[in-house]
């Protein structure tokens, strides 16, 4: 018989920030103290800018773009940094409305699923935290111990994370029909449109209208440091 699940898009839905933050941290460990104000000041300065014109143009294309940063990075460095990336920036962001609306879904018997564009190592420990049952998410490619800055594949993002919900429903026997969908972005749209029950979180204004046209509930979702996406 057929089961239902509930799948939660991550940054900007379960948690207040995203990918850029993810990475700005662990790089910064990487770099002595005295020169980290320096390099996050450039980061912003010359590279912020670009990243949130490509954003708006295509979440995609910002991935594909973006994780190009982690090129050459050591991968066991950058690994060792993720459980305290977790404590340090996803936890303290974390919606504490989304942990309750998981643990609803949970005790309504439906699978929960993170579709995310984050790297699967680095969400992996939001992931255990939530108590996530699959998470569906990109990896970097590895060479020689470093990271390439390649993708193993498409970026899980638009039309993406609707085909890997798709996919994951027939692996699964899971009745989209009768599942959920949590999403922040006009990005998530596919994936919302892919089950009978979708809902938007803290959306941004395209989303807002498509929600409003859709008929489709919005939730307003707020961190324990009192913090929303920004937008």
């Amino acid at each position: 018989m057929a089961q239902a699940a509930t799948f939660f898009d991550v940054d900007g839905t379960l948690v207040s920030t995203h990918i850029v933050h993810q990475y700005i941290y662990i790089r910064r460990q990487m770099i002595p103290g005295v020169l980290r104000p320096l390099w996050t000041g450039a980061f912003y300065a010359f590279k912020g800018p670009y990243y949130k014109v490509m954003d708006r143009i295509s979440r995609t294309k910002l991935n594909i773009v973006f994780y190009r940063s982690y090129a050459g990075l050591p991968t066991d460095e950058v690994r060792a940094l993720v459980e305290s990336c977790f404590e340090n920036v996803l936890r303290p962001h974390l919606f504490h409305e989304g942990s309750e609306c998981i643990n609803a879904h949970r005790a309504a018997g439906r699978r929960i699923v993170f579709v995310t564009g984050s790297i699967d190592f680095i969400i992996a420990p939001l992931a255990r935290y939530l108590g996530a049952d699959a998470v569906i998410a990109p990896q970097l490619l590895e060479r020689d111990g470093r990271f390439t800055g390649e993708l193993d594949g498409l970026p899980v993002g638009q039309e993406e994370k609707a085909r890997r919900i798709r996919e994951y429903a027939e692996r699964e026997d899971i009745d989209l029909s009768v599942s959920f969908a949590y999403g922040d972005s006009i990005a998530d749209v596919p994936m919302l449109r892919s089950v009978g029950h979708p809902g938007v979180v803290n959306p941004d204004r395209p989303l807002a209208t498509a929600a409003r046209e859709m008929g489709w509930p919005v939730y307003h979702w707020m961190s324990s440091n009192g913090s929303t996406p920004s937008r």
